[in-house]
């Protein structure tokens, strides 16, 4: 016998969820709500009509298509991230699930010394796609959420700048110096990309690098251990 019966509500579905959600709880009396694709532009309004409709809790909700993308139901974070003031506190415990205090501390070591390479850019990549999709991750963070409302985030750039850096070798991923013009054309035959996408991925870590040139003093050694010693209840 199951501990609870949960009914699993698209969020997209607007009325119709909630319609089929009274017509369930009239026959079956399940104990509460899965809402899923909150990452989706209906932004779940749903959720707050089926509560006070059904009269049961929500339990879960999905910012994604895979199981690890279902998360414990938080209403005021909800509720943060439908007025468009994202959710810190969620994308925090997300994050913290994927890294490791060692992970973080050589991260943050490197970040330091101006040591992150292509080797530690494809580690976050693979990090970020644990942690969901792109446009759920950005509907977490203050003030993006509403200005990326129509914006098309696109996971598989991910995988094309994953495909990239894989295509490439150990000493290019250390020394991307090295990366001359054949080096390039090379890399975009292996990875199955243009060449254009090539360099607009070098320049976009020659880029970053600049940035994080400016952490490398005090002031980023002081920004970088004041976000370390926070915590989050």
């Amino acid at each position: 016998n199951p501990t609870e019966i949960l009914f699993v509500v698209d969020s997209m579905t607007g009325q119709d969820a909630v319609n089929s959600a009274k017509a369930f709880n009239d026959v079956v009396n399940f104990d509460g709500v899965v809402l899923t694709k909150l990452d989706g532009d209906s932004r779940g309004g749903a959720a707050l009509s089926i509560k006070s409709v059904v009269e049961k809790p929500i339990k879960f909700v999905s910012m994604g298509e895979k199981l690890d993308s279902i998360e414990i139901f938080h209403p005021d974070r909800l509720a943060s991230r439908i007025i468009g003031r994202g959710d810190v506190i969620s994308l925090v415990e997300k994050a913290q699930s994927q890294f490791d205090d060692r992970e973080a501390e050589d991260l943050e070591k490197k970040l330091l010394t101006n040591k992150f390479d292509f080797e530690d850019f494809l580690k976050q990549i693979k990090m970020i796609k644990k942690m969901g999709s792109l446009k759920s991750l950005m509907s977490m963070i203050p003030g993006v959420s509403s200005a990326m409302k129509n914006a098309d985030v696109d996971d598989k750039q991910l995988v094309k700048v994953e495909s990239i850096i894989q295509s490439m070798t150990k000493e290019e991923r250390s020394k991307p110096k090295i990366l001359n013009g054949n080096r390039r054309k090379r890399i975009a035959r292996g990875s199955g990309n243009s060449i254009q996408e090539v360099n607009r991925l070098i320049k976009q870590y020659g880029e970053m690098q600049k940035m994080m040139k400016k952490f490398s003093g005090k002031g980023g050694k002081k920004l970088l251990g004041n976000f370390n010693n926070m915590k989050f209840n």
